[in-house]
């Protein structure tokens, strides 16, 4: 673990340097945005670090992170192999599997680092309506270049250099009229809003 410059980091008020290694990977579940997945089945990597877990919760990791019907949708279905590369998976159905994962362990601290950079809006939608039920009693930090992923969130902090610049909610930051509304408008501002290259 390494330490920042100055301040704290705290989970229910308790300084996470105080936390052992093994309590504090079981409390916080981290989605990457690069998915590791084994050569096994669906089902296995869903529940992998739970291996006793249920053909239930299993099922409602998966629907959480709308994968569900897509995996019964396939010949074998939760018992599909997943190869090295994650085949016959989509980039964002990796990452997808990877989400349900995480949720398998019912963890206190979601942390989604880039996580649905490859999924498309309308289930990164579709997604984050099921997170909200899912973690309505847990801390959720999400990372993200999209503004898109982080525009319902209760408070945003844009990081530049390594330092907070802005925090705000989503209709703060863009009263403020700083980077985030800069960022904001080059991202989500309708197309025939924005500024042809080479006009003048």
């Amino acid at each position: 673990r390494r330490s920042a410059g100055s301040g704290a980091i705290t989970i229910d008020g308790q300084d996470i340097r105080k936390v052992t290694l093994q309590s504090l990977r079981k409390a916080v579940g981290v989605v990457q945005q690069d998915a590791f997945l084994f050569t096994t089945s669906i089902e296995n990597n869903i529940a992998y670090g739970n291996p006793w877990a249920r053909e239930t919760r299993i099922g409602q990791a998966a629907e959480y992170a709308q994968l569900h019907n897509y995996i019964m949708g396939l010949p074998a279905g939760y018992t599909t192999v997943v190869g090295e590369r994650g085949a016959p998976l989509s980039g964002g159905q990796r990452q997808r599997l990877t989400i349900a994962r995480s949720l398998m362990l019912r963890p206190s601290v979601l942390v989604f680092d880039d996580s649905t950079a490859a999924i498309d809006a309308g289930t990164e939608q579709r997604i984050r309506a099921a997170m909200k039920r899912f973690a309505r009693d847990r801390v959720t930090l999400i990372i993200s270049h999209r503004l898109s992923s982080l525009m319902h969130a209760d408070q945003i902090l844009f990081v530049e250099g390594g330092r907070i610049v802005e925090r705000g909610t989503h209709e703060e930051l863009l009263a403020l009229g700083g980077r985030y509304r800069a960022l904001h408008d080059l991202q989500l501002r309708p197309d025939d809003e924005r500024p042809v290259a080479g006009a003048a």
